[in-house]
């Protein structure tokens, strides 16, 4: 399958930031044939991004990159008759159609899903908002800060404590699960195409996104259950599962579940094998009751050594943990890269990050570097049947760019 799993498969991509088009980015990887359609001028507002305060500077275009790899640009004002008439003629033939405007301003465009619809009953019609396709937040503006991490209790929930401030999110890191989620509805609906021939409706937003991520606590939260007031880290109920800096700065974190078997192993990696002996910590339950207590002691022993020496013993005998990573470790870890999490952009030695989904048997393309804005656009419109002269004529009337 050296085309991909979805060769052949014709995808318009009509969203920006962030979670929409990155769907389209996945079903690129597997050989979708995506067109990013995007207003003239400027283009996909998303390609502004790293210009905003507070992102990393670069000469590239690293979340354009990342996000519109692989696609076709064709630049549309789609508050043009011209141009909607255009769209009108690839949705004929299209399998997808991906969005993220708000329903009111799919309206006013002209592109809701009963406007493409019956232009096409195979259609794949799938919608992204913030909060949900009803209600009075409907046409709601949201993005991952405020409609996923804010809304479903996770900012509040990771902060260190009750105590500091609601911890902040990073760019895309909700959008991107919510991609994720996304993709699966609209592969969920393209294999119910093949069981019925028609095509549907499918649609996820944010919110449900964080609810999801937030499930067990907020499931406990729907069952009733009463919570404990959350503790700082020099407080944890559970020295084992806690996290602890080492000597030049790194952090760790221990993640012993299989307790009673393992503390004696983890004391004699630390060198302090005398903690097995020791009355205060004789049961799992003397060490929960006397958390704080040991975990100082094992905040002096962790910033005895190095991350790299932590690592090297604890591998060597089996402890679960886990290298709180930095940045820095990304472009040369060597196991996200035998793993292809990063992969190279055809014809460059600039690494990317791959899409999370491997199926044995099925290669994914090598990843191609983004289009400008309407690179593609004379291109998609010949191969769509225009001539010359009408492609001249909607370039004119500024339909096309």
């Amino acid at each position: 399958m050296e085309k991909g799993i979805f060769d052949g498969l014709k995808v318009l991509d009509c969203a920006s930031f962030i979670a929409a088009p990155a769907a389209a980015t996945v079903l690129s990887d597997f050989g979708a044939d995506v067109i990013k359609i995007e207003p003239p001028g400027a283009g996909d507002p998303y390609r502004n991004l790293p210009n905003l305060p507070g992102y990393p500077s670069s000469e590239h275009n690293f979340a354009w990159m990342l996000e519109a790899r692989n696609k076709k640009s064709l630049a549309l004002d789609l508050t043009k008759p011209d141009a909607q008439q255009v769209l009108y003629k690839l949705v004929a033939e299209a399998d997808v159609f991906i969005t993220n405007m708000p329903p009111q301003v799919r309206q006013k465009l002209g592109i809701t899903h009963d406007h493409l619809a019956h232009l096409n009953d195979r259609l794949i019609y799938a919608s992204f908002t913030g909060y949900g396709e009803k209600g009075e937040e409907a046409n709601k503006p949201g993005f991952d800060s405020n409609a996923y991490w804010a809304r479903s209790g996770l900012m509040d929930l990771v902060r260190a404590d009750e105590e500091t401030t609601p911890a902040r999110s990073v760019a895309g890191m909700g959008d991107h699960p919510c991609a994720m989620a996304f993709y699966g509805a609209i592969v969920t609906a393209l294999f119910q195409r093949e069981k019925t021939g028609k095509g549907s409706h499918v649609s996820t937003n944010l919110m449900a996104n964080g609810v999801w991520a937030n499930g067990v606590l907020a499931q406990a939260k729907l069952a009733g259950a009463k919570f404990k007031k959350r503790k700082p880290r020099e407080e944890a109920l559970n020295a084992v599962t806690n996290h602890y800096k080492c000597k030049d700065g790194r952090w760790l974190i221990l993640s012993l579940l299989n307790e009673d078997r393992q503390w004696p192993t983890l004391a004699r990696c630390m060198g302090r094998e005398d903690l097995v002996a020791d009355t205060r910590f004789a049961t799992k339950a003397d060490r929960h009751a006397r958390s704080v207590e040991l975990i100082k002691i094992f905040d002096e022993v962790f910033a005895g050594k190095d991350l790299a020496e932590w690592r090297k013993i604890l591998d060597g005998n089996g402890l679960v943990f886990g290298v709180v990573g930095i940045l820095d470790d990304i472009p040369n870890d060597k196991q996200m890269i035998e793993n292809e999490v990063l992969v190279r952009f055809e014809n460059d030695t600039m690494l990317t990050v791959n899409s999370p989904i491997f199926i044995d048997g099925a290669r994914k393309v090598q990843p191609r570097k983004p289009p400008e804005v309407g690179e593609h656009s004379d291109e998609i419109l010949r191969q769509a049947g225009y001539d010359e002269a009408t492609i001249q004529k909607l370039r004119a009337s500024g339909a096309v760019a």
